[in-house]
């Protein structure tokens, strides 16, 4: 009878696991976890397993900005004479796969450590005065999340609309009272994803948003690794995360805020009726500026995999260098082949990761890819100060990433997240500098160097878990 029961059940849950039709080593991993933990398995699999998540795209939104489509692809040509092929694919490809043509700044800034990206945010909030839009992973009710807070709970009461989206496993340590005055004041707060049950047929747990957004009066926008929390001020503790972020004026905000419009909308739709925006306020026409940049999102809504996709692009499109800098790095098979064969044509390619991450699971997976990279003839290097929580990669000299995704299968597949793509010198060598004063303080990993086997055997047991990390 056991028998017949547990084979008609793994019958049904293999349908199941098959038709979400994911990677193959993921599904593969999963039936046999599923097979022998009958019942265990299946709960892990309920709330942490594979779905497909299907968001409706802000039509009314979108029609407002596709008058700014037509000039997307000229603007680079004009703005970069000497753009190679290669780098209008990568445009081409981020349009098609996240639907954000190549927009331009009037501005921006490079912004390193958190304080001085907290100095940043609170001056245009300060500013502001007729929107405030932000949605971050973390923000922490401690000193730093206090301290934006009550700058934003002033902007309320002084008729600035201010709406705030935060995600509700990363911010978990909020509470009502916290955001409270914020509400009274005329503000609007939300949870992405909230993790009780019962919200939806099957929980999210799985699928946060990832994304650091702050818009002020549709002019002015941040994005970047820097989360709301003192963890990454080195003012509250000398063990600060290390961190960067990008402050940005011109048109390319506009692509911003429709990314928290749209995550905006979506939070609510559940719950709260969505008001109508005034889009013409929200997304105000501004004049092009001199920096190409295009923004990039990716999410378990979209099977496109546009971050990844555009990573992977870029990397196969460099000819001189690849510099990548990650906190967490977890490839999947197409980025690594894609690492490794530009270090075997003869790009510079140089990986920065932490020494030791705040995942202990995700530092001993990272390593395990260490020598294959190092045998085709790419530099790691860990970083020994603190943590490192950067994300950006800089390609040859006219190409460069900023912004909430790591180079892990989390990033590329499960969370929502969002970059920022500068086309030109500006970022590049800004990115570049950074880059060669970050190895001040982080050591060359070799090929050589000597393991035990235990701690071998961990980082390899570690990999296996890759896809689900």
């Amino acid at each position: 009878m056991f028998w017949l029961v547990w084979s008609v059940y793994a019958l049904v849950i293999g349908v199941w696991v098959l038709m979400q039709r994911s990677a193959p080593a993921a599904t593969l991993g999963w039936l046999l976890a599923l097979a022998a933990l009958p019942v265990g398995g299946l709960g892990v699999y309920y709330f942490f397993g594979p779905q497909r998540l299907k968001r409706l795209r802000n039509k009314r939104l979108r029609r407002h900005q596709s008058s700014r489509l037509r000039v997307s692809a000229a603007r680079l040509r004009e703005q970069i004479p000497a753009a190679t092929a290669r780098m209008h694919q990568v445009a081409r490809l981020v349009n098609r796969t996240a639907e954000f043509p190549v927009s331009s700044a009037t501005r921006m800034d490079l912004l390193v450590g958190g304080d001085r990206t907290f100095d940043s945010l609170l001056e245009a909030v300060r500013a502001a005065r007729h929107h405030i839009h932000l949605e971050y992973y973390i923000f922490e009710p401690d000193r730093t999340g206090t301290m934006l807070m009550e700058a934003l709970v002033e902007r309320a009461r002084a008729g600035v609309k201010v709406r705030m989206l935060v995600d509700s496993m990363g911010s978990k340590k909020i509470r009502r009272r916290f955001y409270a005055p914020l509400v009274e004041a005329g503000g609007e707060f939300a949870f992405f994803h909230p993790s009780k049950i019962g919200r939806r047929l099957r929980p999210v747990i799985n699928f946060r948003t990832h994304r650091k957004i702050l818009v002020c009066d549709g002019r002015v926008g941040f994005t970047g690794g820097v989360n709301i929390t003192d963890e990454e001020s080195s003012r509250v503790m000398d063990c600060a995360y290390h961190d960067v972020h990008l402050r940005l004026e011109g048109p390319v905000v506009n692509w911003l805020q429709t990314v928290f419009l749209e995550d905006w909308s979506y939070a609510l739709e559940r719950t709260h009726p969505v008001e109508p925006l005034d889009l013409d306020s929200l997304l105000p026409e501004i004049k092009p500026g001199e920096f190409a940049l295009q923004i990039v999102t990716s999410g378990p809504d979209n099977r496109l995999e546009a971050i990844h996709r555009a990573y992977v692009a870029a990397i196969n499109a460099a000819d001189d260098r690849v510099w990548l800098t990650t906190p967490y790095f977890v490839p999947t098979e197409a980025a690594m082949t894609a690492l490794t064969n530009a270090a075997l044509r003869g790009v510079d390619v140089q990986i920065l990761v932490p020494e030791k991450s705040d995942s202990f699971i995700v530092t001993a997976a990272a390593r395990s890819y260490f020598d294959e990279l190092i045998a085709c003839g790419a530099k790691v290097y860990e970083y020994r100060a603190r943590m490192l929580h950067s994300k950006t990669l800089v390609v040859d000299d006219n190409m460069a990433f900023i912004g909430t995704a790591n180079f892990d299968y989390r990033s590329f597949f499960l969370n929502y997240e969002v970059c920022a793509i500068a086309y030109g010198l500006e970022l590049n060598e800004d990115l570049a500098a950074q880059f060669k004063l970050d190895l001040e303080c982080a050591r060359l990993v070799h090929y050589d160097r000597k393991q035990r086997f235990f701690p071998r055997l961990g980082d390899s047991v570690a990999r296996l878990c890759s896809p689900l990390l």
